[in-house]
């Protein structure tokens, strides 16, 4: 264990402040309210990981984010390489991570840096791409949902080439929404409540 992640310190609010803003569980679209509590440096704070992945007073800030090219989504599955072994075996259609004391800059917000690092760590993009911010995953109903708060960002890319970088992403691909909601079992509890939020029965893009 290298000494970076003995002493890693990420980016959580208090659970208390997500619920006085307004609790929710599964997705939510009106993230403007939300965002502009929850990012506030006057009630963020760094912690110890290993202390915050057991305690539920707290949350943890992850950029959730999704590829999409001429309507299909980027998946794939997490290998027991993956850092969270509650999340191994299991298909994804999200990529990113925690944002950490590392992502601290007086020039750009730590969120928004993290979220960089996290993509540029995870996979490589060929070609342009357009983001925007389209909702928050919140899941009470389950350990590890319980203790992050997911900030969902969706990335057309003008082709579909989004390459793994980590050997923990595996069966890299991209799939139409209907195959993947047909597969719904397979994924890890936040990408399925993504994918029923965003195209529901139909498959399309919402």
């Amino acid at each position: 264990m290298t000494e970076q992640t003995a002493v890693e310190q990420v980016l959580v609010v208090p659970t208390l402040l997500f619920h006085e803003v307004g609790h929710f569980q599964g997705f939510h679209t009106h993230v403007e309210p939300y965002l502009r509590t929850l990012l506030d440096p006057a009630h963020t704070s760094y912690r110890p990981r290993d202390e915050m992945e057991q305690d539920s007073s707290y949350k943890q800030l992850i950029p959730y984010c999704i590829f999409m090219s001429n309507g299909q989504v980027f998946n794939y599955r997490r290998g027991t390489a993956q850092g969270e072994a509650r999340l191994h075996s299991k298909r994804s259609i999200g990529v990113g991570g925690h944002i950490s004391t590392l992502d601290v800059s007086e020039e750009e917000h730590a969120y928004i840096l993290g979220m960089k690092r996290e993509i540029a760590e995870e996979v490589e993009i060929a070609g342009s791409y357009e983001q925007r911010l389209i909702g928050l995953l919140n899941d009470d109903l389950t350990d590890v949902g319980r203790v992050h708060l997911g900030i969902v960002h969706l990335f057309e890319v003008d082709q579909p080439k989004v390459l793994p970088r980590e050997a923990s992403m595996i069966e890299t691909r991209f799939s139409s929404p209907a195959d993947l909601l047909n597969d719904l079992e397979q994924f890890e509890t936040w990408s399925q409540i993504c994918l029923e939020a965003l195209f529901g029965e139909s498959g399309q893009l919402r």
